[in-house]
């Protein structure tokens, strides 16, 4: 369930794709990162963990490991975060290669002062502990805020899902069509209502299909 960020913080982060993410800098496992600049012309995940060493993040960073190469054939940079200083972290990434299989391959930020949990609204305000820092960002090229995700911590997250969201939105973001329910790469699209018919015919070549007047669908353009 997406969640917005308490009024009372200083400069957060909408769950809104017109707001860019705040920017900051901060040690990670591979050194100090500035945040937009490290983005650069890519998209990014951000995702963030409440501790080190619990069982529910360990499996969910082993398995970004393992399927770091369909973010990286996306364009896409993945970066962790977790409540915890970085010679933690690298004690921690020890454990996560014994048990998961996989070497930790890309960086895990350290925000022990929790100056990015609270820049980006992941801690409830009432908050005791840091047990609501389960947060996902998908940012664009353009720096704005694609989607927001908050989990609970006792469900891990789906990558499998964060990689086809990706897949929709990198593809709505070039072709005027969207995805329908439980849409996978290679299938077919939706025609937006904002485009004519007449419109519609000379961007997509493939032709489409009117259902309803609303409801129009199009083999995947970029296909």
């Amino acid at each position: 369930m997406n969640r917005g960020p308490s009024p009372t913080q200083e400069n957060p982060c909408p769950s809104s794709s017109a707001i860019s993410p705040p920017d900051f800098v901060q040690d990670s496992t591979q050194g100090q990162i500035k945040f937009h600049e490290w983005i650069g012309n890519s998209w990014a995940v951000l995702f963030s963990h409440p501790k080190n060493f619990t069982p529910v993040c360990t499996t969910e960073l082993g398995e970004v490991s393992k399927i770091k190469q369909e973010f990286d054939k996306r364009n896409v940079k993945v970066i962790g975060l977790s409540v915890d200083p970085v010679k933690d972290h690298e004690r921690w990434a020890k454990d996560i290669e014994e048990t998961q299989g996989a070497k930790l391959n890309f960086p895990l930020l350290a925000d022990a002062d929790k100056k990015v949990s609270n820049l980006y609204g992941m801690i409830h305000p009432n908050a005791s502990d840091t047990m609501t820092v389960r947060s996902v960002f998908v940012i664009g090229p353009d720096k704005k805020v694609k989607l927001t995700i908050t989990y609970p911590p006792s469900t891990g997250r789906n990558f499998d899902e964060i990689l086809r969201v990706i897949d929709s939105l990198q593809l709505t973001a070039q072709y005027k069509v969207a995805t329908p329910v439980n849409w996978e790469n290679g299938q077919d699209c939706i025609v937006l209502t904002s485009v004519s018919n007449d419109d519609a015919k000379k961007l997509f070549p493939k032709g489409f299909t009117e259902v309803k007047p609303y409801l129009r669908t199009t083999p995947q353009p970029n296909r």
